[in-house]
């Protein structure tokens, strides 16, 4: 053997191929998409969410005068006070409900149909309990009795004041928050399981830096605000256009719904919907009322156990329908029992009790006074403002990421890469899976289904464009 001779290396033994991740890519390229895409409805929703939870304190500053009187020893009857908000408005007004004052200091709302009004609304006059004095004069929206500026606030977040067309916004933002926020819960738990100080996943660490400091904000706050997130997400999307509906046909095949009171004197019930409780329009009578009535309807209803203080009373829509009268308490414990009333033989002819209500119904009505703060008061009130305002913070910080990652040295370049395509390294049945799952979803959440397919495009069109400048950066050969 000369020295310049070598042994030759055994032969290498071909290993298996590794397995490559495909799952956690596809939740970042997802979580991003949408985040990127869909953040600002979110940031909108969220923004106007937060000013909705301070409303009850807003209004209570702004319009002191119309739901306060000065506290009396003395009491008109209904039937007085309906006497003077009919002497204020004149005889063409068409009375349509009353709310007695609910405590002392407190103003009757005598409720009105009027023409020019928009659905769900009803012109309101305050009247003092005490004197018949006329405390106000308002336009107030739904069975929540929304004052002006409330209903501006709640209309804003709920259409961004577009009308029908406009609650495609919210039905988005609800409908995307709470995959986006699932995605980033998979790939929080992905990364935790491989951090070596688990800790800075749940708070910001104060010694990193530019976009490491950004992350550690975002991974955190998403982890603390999740529960609120995905709460808000399924409460809002149960008002939605398309997916509401899914979702109220849903709880109709598990126990029939919500029970309707029974009306019509002929036994034919009414229609129920809780969303109605806050914002269905009330049909207004078709014949003038009797003041006299409303003193003994409450009575009765006082009786039979409504009597919380926070009651409507509303006579008959139409002849040979009964009066009806429901308490309106959305705090906890909540207070929703109905009745319905023979104004001709001042009988009884149905009756609903919350507490016999099934329990897809109470949850409904749990989450819907909740997601409107008022379940629990201020506490509930506070607890909305600060998930909100966390919300809006995830998405400004997800931006600023975003800005944070773009490519050092490429002044071309405005914001940050985006994460690169998972599907084609999943195994078949991977694809298959993430299809179907992705019909599923865009059936049940239209606009989810809608947002994914521009996803796709959005996804396609990124690709042809950074093929083409790839090609247009690769030097030509020189063939000579």
């Amino acid at each position: 053997m000369t020295l310049t001779e070598t042994h030759a290396p055994p032969p290498s033994v071909p290993s298996a191929p590794r397995a490559r991740r495909w799952f956690g890519p596809l939740l970042l390229r997802l979580h991003f998409f949408a985040g990127i895409l869909v953040g600002p409805f979110i940031l909108i929703a969220a923004l106007s969410g937060a000013l909705y939870a301070l409303t009850p304190q807003l209004e209570q500053a702004v319009y002191a005068h119309e739901l306060h009187a000065p506290k009396s020893d003395t009491t008109l009857t209904l039937a007085a006070q309906i006497e003077a908000a009919d002497d204020y408005l004149g005889e063409d007004a068409a009375l349509s409900a009353v709310r007695p004052a609910p405590e002392n200091g407190d103003t009757t709302r005598i409720m009105y149909a009027e023409e020019g009004l928009g659905a769900s609304e009803s012109r309101a006059v305050f009247v003092d309990p005490g004197t018949g004095e006329i405390r106000g004069d308002l336009v107030v929206y739904g069975t929540s009795g929304s004052t002006p500026l409330r209903t501006w606030i709640s209309t804003l977040h709920r259409n961004l004041h577009l009308g029908e067309p406009g609650r495609v916004y919210s039905e988005l933002a609800a409908s995307w928050l709470g995959i986006v926020a699932v995605a980033g819960l998979a790939l929080w738990i992905i990364r935790i399981r491989r951090a070596r100080v688990k800790k800075d996943l749940l708070r910001p660490n104060p010694a990193h830096r530019g976009y490491r400091r950004l992350f550690g904000w975002h991974t955190s706050v998403g982890i603390w605000v999740l529960l609120g997130a995905l709460f808000l997400s399924a409460t809002g999307i149960t008002w939605s256009q398309f997916a509401g509906a899914n979702v109220s046909a849903l709880r109709a095949s598990f126990d029939g719904g919500t029970p309707a009171l029974v009306t019509d004197l002929d036994g034919q019930a009414a229609d129920a919907d809780e969303h109605a409780h806050h914002h269905g329009a009330q049909s207004a009578p078709t014949g003038a009322a009797n003041p006299a009535t409303f003193d003994a309807i409450l009575a009765i209803a006082h009786r039979a156990n409504v009597n919380t203080g926070q009651v409507e009373i509303t006579p008959p829509a139409q002849p040979g329908t009964a009066w009806t009268i429901r308490e309106i308490k959305t705090g906890f414990p909540t207070e929703g029992d109905s009745l319905a009333i023979d104004g001709t033989t001042m009988q009884v002819v149905d009756r609903i009790d919350f507490a016999d209500l099934p329990l897809t119904a109470k949850l409904a009505s749990w989450g819907i006074n909740l997601h409107m703060g008022v379940l629990f008061g201020f506490a509930n009130q506070i607890v909305l403002f600060l998930i909100a305002i966390a919300l809006v913070a995830m998405v400004v910080i997800g931006y600023a990421m975003w800005w944070k990652r773009r490519p050092a040295g490429r002044p071309d370049r405005r914001v940050g890469s985006v994460p690169g395509p998972a599907l084609r390294e999943a195994p078949w049945w991977g694809v298959t899976a993430v299809a179907a799952a992705g019909v599923v979803i865009g059936i049940w959440l239209p606009t989810v289904g809608w947002t994914l397919v521009g996803f796709l495009a959005v996804d396609l069109v990124l690709r042809v464009v950074v093929r083409s400048r790839s090609r247009r950066s690769v030097p030509a050969v020189d063939r000579r």
